[in-house]
C-alpha cells in the first residue's frame, strides 16, 4: 500500500484536474465554447496539449515497454514516427485544416468536416464514423491499461481490503474512478477543461519521471552500467524485431523509414483528430502553425524520460521466493518470501503475462511471455522513496487520463457537428449542439467504459491498438494527402480508397501472425501464411500496407470517375506562397530545421 503522503499527493491531483472543469463551466455556455474551446488558446499551450495528449495510456506504457522490449533504439523509433510528421504538419497540413471554411467567416471543425467539403458527405459520415468508433475503442484499451498500472502500484489495496472487493472488482474500480474524474470534467469544461489539465500533466509527467531516470543511472552506475547490467541482445533488440531472417516479416531500412516515419507517424500526427484539435482551437494561423512546432520540441525530450526506466526494468535482478532461516531464542524461525509465478518467470522487474489463477502465460514456443507493459510502473515502485513516489504515480496517471479525456473530446465534436448536424438535424440551434456535445460525451464515456471491460480478455492492448489504428488512421492519412495536394482527387476515389485500406489492413493482420503468438486478436485469425518478427513489426506491416491500397485505389477510382469542379477548390488544398529572399530569417523555419537537426543526432545516436 501507498504511504499517507503519496496518497495526499494524489488526492491533490484529483482536486487540480477537477478544479479546470469547474472554473472553465460558466463559461461553456454555446458550443463553439464546448467544442472548440472559443478558437482563443494560444500557440504553445496548443503546441504542449498536443504532445501532452500524445502520451496516452498505451503511448505512456508502450515506450517504457519499447525500452524493456527492443532497447535503446526505442528512443530512435519515436523520434521518427513524429518529428518528420509534426514538421509535416506545421508547414503544410495545419495551415490548409485551420484555414478552410464551410461558409464565409465559418471555419472547419473537425476532419471528416474537411472531407466533407473536400470530397463529398459520404465521405465524411465514413471518416467520422470510423473515427469515433476507434475513438471510443482506444480510449476503452487505454483505461483498461490505465487500471492495471493502479492494480499493480496497489493505489486501491485499502479499498479492495476494506470491502473485501475480487481481484476483478478491484480491476473494475480501478477503471470507473478515473474514468469518472475524466467524464466529470470534460463535461463541465469541454475541449478547454481537457487542454489546460494537459498542459498540468505534461508538467507532472516531467517533475515526476525525471527522477527515475537520475536515481535509475545512479543505481545502475551511469551510463556504462546500464550497458554492463543488461545484455547486449536486449540493449540492441531492436534489430532482431525489424530485420529478422528466414520466412520471418522484417522491415529493413526501406520498410523502417516508410511504414514507421511515414505511414505511423504521418497517421498519428497529420491525420488523428485526437491531436489535430488542438492547433485547430489556437487563436490565429500563426498560432496554430507554431503548435506542432512546440509539440516536435518537446516530443525529442520525452522519449528520453519514458523509455529508459524500461531498460532499467531489465538491469535488476529478477525476484524470487526466499527462505531465510534464523533463531530466535532458540528456536528455529522461517522467513518465507513468496514471489508471483509469473513474477518469478519473468526477466528483472518486467514480469511474465498470467491468466486468471495467475500463472505465466506461454507462447506458441513454450517460453514465458513478458508483460512489457508493466515495466513503468514497477520501476516507479522499485526506484522512488516516498513523497516522490506519489509524484512519480501522479505524472503516470496525469499522462494516462490525459490520453482518455482527448479521445473523449474529439469524438464529442466529431459525433456533435458531422453526425448530429450533418444529418440528423440539420438546422440544430447551438443550444441543441451544446446538448449533443455534452450527450456524446456521457454516451461516449459509457461505451469507452464497455471497451475496457472487454479489454479484460486481450491478449495484447498494443497489438489491438495498431490494428484499429490500421484500420482508421493509415487509410485517412492517405486520404488526406491526396485531398490537400491533387485536384484531381473526388469523393468516389476518397470513399473507395477509405474501404479499401480498411479491408487491406484486415486482411494482411489476418494473414499474419507473430512469432510465439496464437491467432486471434494478435493476427492469424484466417490462415497463418507469414510470420511477422514481432507485434509491432506487423502492426506497421498492416499500416503500411492499408495507407498504400488506399492511396492507390482512391486513385484509380478517381482517375475513372468524373472530375469534381474546380470551383472553392483552391481554398481547400495547399498552397505554396511566394518564395522568401531569406527563409533563414524566419523563426518559424528556423526552429523547424533546429528541430529536425536535433531529432537526427539523437536518430543516429540510438537506432
Amino acid at each position: 500500500m501507498l504511504a499517507s503522503v503519496d496518497l495526499l499527493i494524489l488526492v491533490l491531483f484529483g482536486f487540480l484536474l477537477l478544479s479546470a472543469g469547474v472554473s472553465l463551466a460558466p463559461a461553456m455556455t454555446t458550443s463553439r465554447a464546448y467544442l472548440q474551446a472559443e478558437r482563443k488558446l494560444p500557440g504553445w499551450l496548443s503546441g504542449v496539449a498536443m504532445a501532452s495528449a500524445s502520451l496516452g495510456s498505451l503511448e505512456t506504457l508502450g515506450m517504457g515497454a519499447a525500452g524493456a522490449h527492443y532497447g535503446v533504439a526505442g528512443i530512435g523509433l519515436f523520434l521518427l514516427g513524429s518529428v518528420p510528421a509534426l514538421l509535416l504538419a506545421a508547414r503544410v497540413l495545419v495551415p490548409v485544416f485551420y484555414n478552410a471554411e464551410s461558409a464565409p467567416g465559418e471555419p472547419v471543425r473537425t476532419l471528416a468536416e474537411y472531407l466533407g467539403l473536400r470530397f463529398d458527405p459520404k465521405t465524411r459520415a465514413l471518416s467520422a464514423g470510423l473515427f469515433v468508433t476507434m475513438a471510443w475503442f482506444v480510449a476503452g484499451l487505454s483505461l483498461y491499461a490505465l487500471a492495471r498500472v493502479l492494480v499493480t502500484l496497489r493505489v486501491l489495496d485499502g479499498l479492495a481490503g476494506r470491502f473485501n472487493l475480487s481481484a476483478n472488482a478491484t480491476v473494475l474500480c480501478a477503471m470507473a474512478l478515473p474514468a469518472a474524474l475524466v467524464l466529470v470534467y470534460v463535461l463541465l469544461g469541454g475541449l478547454a477543461a481537457a487542454m489546460y489539465n494537459q498542459l498540468l500533466q505534461f508538467c507532472l509527467l516531467m517533475a515526476g519521471l525525471l527522477p527515475v531516470v537520475f536515481l535509475g543511472l545512479k543505481r545502475v552506475g551511469g551510463w556504462s552500467g546500464l550497458k554492463a547490467a543488461v545484455p547486449a541482445g536486449d540493449l540492441h533488440a531492436w534489430n532482431g524485431a525489424l530485420w529478422s531472417g528466414g520466412h520471418a516479416l522484417g522491415l529493413g531500412t526501406a520498410g523502417l523509414l516508410l511504414g514507421v516515419g511515414i505511414v505511423l507517424g504521418g497517421s498519428l500526427w497529420c491525420a488523428d483528430f485526437r491531436l489535430l484539435q488542438m492547433p485547430m482551437v489556437a487563436k490565429d494561423a500563426a498560432a496554430a502553425r507554431r503548435a506542432p512546432l512546440v509539440a516536435a520540441a518537446l516530443r525529442i525530450v520525452a522519449p528520453l524520460v519514458l523509455v529508459l526506466p524500461g531498460l532499467f526494468a531489465l538491469s535488476l535482478p529478477t525476484p524470487r521466493t526466499t527462505i531465510a532461516i534464523h533463531q530466535e531464542n532458540g528456536t528455529i524461525v522461517h522467513d518465507i518470501t513468496v514471489v508471483p509465478a509469473a513474477v518469478e518467470a519473468g526477466q528483472g522487474l518486467v514480469p511474465a503475462q498470467a491468466d486468471a489463477s495467475g500463472k505465466p502465460i506461454q507462447g506458441a514456443d513454450g517460453k514465458a511471455l513478458l508483460d512489457y507493459a508493466l515495466a513503468m510502473p514497477n520501476v516507479l515502485l522499485a526506484f522512488l522513496p516516498l513523497g516522490l513516489l506519489g509524484l512519480g504515480l501522479a505524472a503516470l496517471l496525469a499522462s494516462l487520463m490525459g490520453g482518455v479525456a482527448a479521445s473523449l473530446t474529439a469524438a464529442n465534436t466529431v459525433v456533435a457537428c458531422d453526425l448530429y448536424q450533418a444529418f440528423i438535424r440539420k438546422n440544430a440551434s447551438d443550444k441543441q449542439m451544446l446538448s449533443a456535445g455534452r450527450w456524446a460525451a456521457l454516451g461516449g464515456m459509457t461505451l469507452t467504459f464497455a471497451a475496457a471491460c472487454a479489454a479484460l480478455r486481450v491478449p495484447s492492448l498494443l497489438a489491438t491498438a495498431l490494428l484499429a489504428f490500421a484500420l482508421v488512421n493509415a487509410p485517412l492519412f492517405a486520404t488526406l494527402l491526396l485531398g490537400v495536394f491533387w485536384k484531381r482527387a473526388n469523393g468516389q476515389g476518397a470513399f473507395a480508397g477509405l474501404l479499401a485500406g480498411a479491408a487491406a489492413a484486415l486482411l494482411c493482420h489476418g494473414i499474419a501472425l507473430p512469432a510465439g503468438a496464437r491467432p486471434g486478436l494478435c493476427g492469424g485469425w484466417i490462415v497463418v501464411l507469414v510470420h511477422p518478427a514481432s507485434g509491432l513489426a506487423l502492426g506497421v506491416a498492416a499500416a503500411s500496407v492499408a495507407f498504400c491500397v488506399s492511396l492507390l485505389v482512391a486513385a484509380a477510382v478517381s482517375l475513372a470517375t468524373a472530375a469534381r469542379p474546380e470551383a472553392g477548390l483552391a481554398t481547400l488544398m495547399h498552397r505554396p506562397g511566394p518564395k522568401a529572399s531569406a527563409p533563414w530569417k524566419q523563426p518559424e523555419a528556423v526552429t523547424a530545421v533546429w528541430i529536425l537537426l536535433a531529432a537526427i543526432l539523437l536518430f543516429a545516436t540510438f537506432l
